[in-house]
């Protein structure tokens, strides 16, 4: 787990996360892209923490969260960071 991302976060997303995949500075659709793939590699039930600074990140992801079936837990952002917690459904 990613300890100085920890710090930066909110209680809801200080939770356990498996993966820290950090996508700042990709314009879309690579923060999706980069998602698509790490969420292949990991089992169902574990989780990643992205984070990007595309502002369209923020609906990109919770749409492809509910075209994908896999779970939003929590987002949240900083300043220009953008931060979701997402976790495997199948």
């Amino acid at each position: 787990m990613g300890r100085g991302v920890e710090k930066k976060m909110s209680a809801i997303i200080q939770t356990q996360y498996d993966v820290f995949l950090d996508s700042k500075h990709l314009l879309c659709p690579m923060p999706i892209i980069k998602l698509s793939q790490a969420i292949k590699k990991i089992d169902v039930g574990q989780t990643i923490l992205t984070e990007t600074t595309d502002p369209g990140s923020q609906y990109d992801i919770a749409a492809w969260a509910r075209q994908t079936g896999h779970e939003l837990l929590a987002t949240e952002n900083e300043g220009n960071v953008f931060r979701f917690l997402v976790r495997r459904a199948k």
